[in-house]
Parts: C-alpha cells; sequence; structure tokens
C-alpha cells in the first residue's frame, strides 16, 4: 500500500526496492525556509536487523507493507524470547529481543501489548504509552533545590534508571513514558 513519506511514523513496516522490510525507528520532517521538505526515515531490515536511513520528498510515495495489528498479553520471558498470548484465539507467538529492543524493561506480566503480525511473523510491538513502577533507590534531596528545576537519578522496581523530581523518594510508585523513559508524575494509586 503506498503512502506519502510524511505519513510514516514510528513502528511503521515499510518495504523498500530491495523487497526486504523494515521497521521504522524514528521519522523527521523537515521544513527548510528554501528548497524542497523532506522526511527522514531511519529504518531496520527486519530479516538481519541492518539499520539504514533514506531520506524522501514529503510527498514522495513510500511502499507500506500489510501488517496486521493483533492485541497480545505478555505472559513470560525465557532463553528463547518474549512469550506472548492472544486473548481471543489463545495462539503464542515469540518475540526475539531486537523487536523489542529498549521497550523489552517495560513489559509486566498480564500487559496488553499490540503485535505487528506480517504473514504468521510478529515484526514490531507497541507498548503502553505510560507504565506505573516503583523508585527503589535515589539519592536524598538536596537543600535548597527546587522541584521546578532540577531532577535526580532513580532506579525502578524493573532495573531502569529514570530522572525524578527532588520530593521522590524510594518506595513511591511514579508514571513513566514508555517510548523514552520520562517521568511523567506521581502514580494515583
Amino acid at each position: 500500500m503506498k503512502v506519502i513519506a510524511s505519513s510514516i511514523r514510528k513502528g511503521n513496516i515499510l518495504e523498500r526496492e530491495d523487497g526486504q522490510l523494515y521497521v521504522v525507528l524514528t521519522a523527521e520532517s523537515f521544513h527548510p525556509g528554501k528548497g524542497t521538505p523532506t522526511t527522514q526515515i531511519d529504518m531496520r531490515r527486519l530479516s538481519d536487523g541492518v539499520k539504514t536511513t533514506d531520506r524522501y520528498k514529503t510527498t514522495e510515495q513510500v511502499e507500506r507493507a500489510f501488517v496486521e495489528d493483533m492485541d497480545f498479553s505478555f505472559l513470560y520471558k525465557d532463553g528463547d524470547g518474549y512469550h506472548f498470548m492472544n486473548g481471543e484465539t489463545f495462539e503464542q507467538l515469540q518475540v526475539s529481543e531486537d523487536i523489542l529492543g529498549d521497550q523489552a524493561a517495560y513489559l509486566q506480566e498480564g500487559m496488553k501489548v499490540i503485535l505487528s503480525v506480517f504473514n504468521g511473523l510478529p515484526v514490531g510491538i507497541q507498548l503502553p504509552a505510560r507504565v506505573v513502577l516503583e523508585v527503589m533507590e535515589t539519592e536524598p534531596a538536596m537543600k535548597g533545590q527546587t522541584a521546578s528545576s532540577s531532577y535526580k537519578p532513580a532506579k525502578l522496581s524493573n532495573g531502569a534508571r529514570a530522572m525524578v523530581p527532588p520530593h521522590i523518594q524510594p518506595g513511591t510508585r511514579v508514571v513513566i513514558q514508555t517510548e523514552d523513559g520520562s517521568y511523567v508524575e506521581r502514580a494515583k494509586d
């Protein structure tokens, strides 16, 4: 299915001229004062993980592969990869670590995700936008530090690190953005 380059988003699957499938890592449009607006797309080849960058005119046609997005629940991780189950058909799919990338740290048992499936193989994943995690350890707040201007490093229950406001203490549950691992707010529970 042909779409214009400026409509491509992170996670989309493209089919290039070489017949290979690529997952979009980033897509950024540039609109210079003079000249033609362009869209730069960073992508990774699904077959072997090779990364590449292409630049298109924003109105240029790009071949988007037909990928079925399906709802799955995360079950567990083992030596073979990450295992997910479709709640309707009870079909299980195994996803390798290179498809998940940095997002693997935010997976929680029973978490609902959207898997992009092409010809029966998982090629991409979308996690919920935010997850709630507990702060395991953080530095004590410095006297005179204002909450608006500075953040301090904290280790979260999933092992990831995030920058949190000075008033956050160990044991506090916080909301984290899964896309970039940034602090959003204190959890409301």
